[in-house]
Parts: C-alpha cells; structure tokens; sequence
C-alpha cells in the first residue's frame, strides 16, 4: 500500500516542488497551508508521515504539531527557515521525529522520509537486542559487551535513556562531560563514530545511533 504523505507548507512554488519528488519518490502526495485546515484533515484522514512548516497561517506549526501529538503519533518532520528555532523546538519537545533547515534539498527530504517510514515499519525494534546493564556499566548487543570507553557509555546512556528523542550536541556535551574537560563538542561526533563502529561488529544490520543533520544524535532502540 502507497504511503501517504501530507505536506503543509504556505508557500505554493516550495510545496508544488517537494510534492513531485515525494510523487517520484512512490509516496502520495497531498498538499495543504493552512494549519487549521491540516489539523482536520489530519484527524479527517490520517497520513503516513505529515511534512510541517513551522510558519502557517491559521495555526502555526508548533500549534499544529502540538496538536496531532495529543492524539496520534503519525511521524512529523518539521520545517523551519531559522536555524537557531531548532534549539527553541527541541528544548520545547513539541514531539516532531525530524527536522530541517531551509534552504533544504528535496532530495534530502525524501531521504528523511524513506528512512523514518522504514523505521516505522520494522517488525521488532526488540530485534536489535542492545541492552543497557548500569549496574555493572555495560552497554550489551545480543548479549555481547561492547568494549566501551566511559565517554562512550556514558554518551550511549545518556542517549539511551530517551529513545528517539534528538540531542543537540551542546546538549550531549553537557551530559557526559562532568569533571571531564578533555571532551568537547567535536569529540562527541568522534565519540558517536566509535560508537557506531562498536555496535556494527555485533549488529552490521542495525541503525542505533542516527544522527540528525545540523542538530545532533539520537538512539532507536
């Protein structure tokens, strides 16, 4: 069955162009910019992902996401042409699973949308088989220690702890640095890298650690 994806964007040129490549993309693509019209249409007809500017007229896109977030958990990429919003919209946790910054490439977004619908649609997440032991501070994969370092355990709990949920990095510094001065912003990405190299010995399959370009990391568990 074809997905289908809304896309509430108030600007007719941006909204016609992302509409083709998600068409081309095999996805059914509906258009509306007004918020207030797509909250109804939301609850009218559910999409399978819902694309999401966050200037609207009628109701604007935190209002609108805020919204659907109170009676369904259709997967949301929200939109915004402010960088320095993402910080504001994560720190509200308004409950969007993505973000981008425009000016954004249409591919990109399709990417986005391939990858959070593939997601959606895994049997198992439990299929993954990462457990964390904090107890005996030992990160497991189908019942294997990973040979983590203290900086990387504790980046992996602190992401762990809050599946799905997008870190920035700033805020991932601030939960495992501590006492430890050494790390910084540019070793969490390094970090994250290891982590992801550790994970994949175990589980070549799997997508634990994702990041979230332009804003941070996230674990899907």
């Amino acid at each position: 069955m074809t997905a289908t994806v809304l896309i509430v964007e108030d600007e007719a040129d941006l909204a016609a162009i992302l509409a083709d490549y998600v068409a081309a993309a095999g996805f059914r693509a509906e258009v509306l910019r007004d918020g207030s019209e797509a909250l109804a249409h939301v609850r009218r007809a559910m999409p399978d992902l819902v694309v999401l500017d966050l200037a609207l007229p009628g109701l604007d896109g935190i209002a609108l996401c805020r919204e659907i977030r109170g009676f369904s958990d259709v997967p949301i990429v929200m939109a915004t042409a402010r960088v320095e919003e993402i910080d504001r919209l994560l720190g509200l946790e308004i409950g969007a699973d993505d973000y981008l910054c425009k000016p954004f490439s249409p591919r990109e977004l399709v990417a986005r949308i391939k990858a959070i619908l593939r997601r959606q649609r895994r049997p198992d997440a439990g299929a993954c088989a990462i457990a964390v032991d904090e107890a005996t501070r030992t990160v497991r994969a189908q019942g294997q220690p990973l040979p983590l370092t203290p900086t990387e355990y504790a980046l992996f709990v602190a992401l762990a702890r809050r599946p799905g949920t997008i870190f920035p990095r700033a805020q991932l510094l601030d939960l495992v640095r501590g006492d430890r001065l050494e790390v910084t912003d540019r070793a969490i990405d390094s970090h994250v890298k290891n982590l992801r190299r550790k994970i994949a010995a175990v589980l070549p399959d799997a997508d634990v650690v994702q990041s979230v370009y332009g804003v941070g990391y996230r674990v899907e568990l």
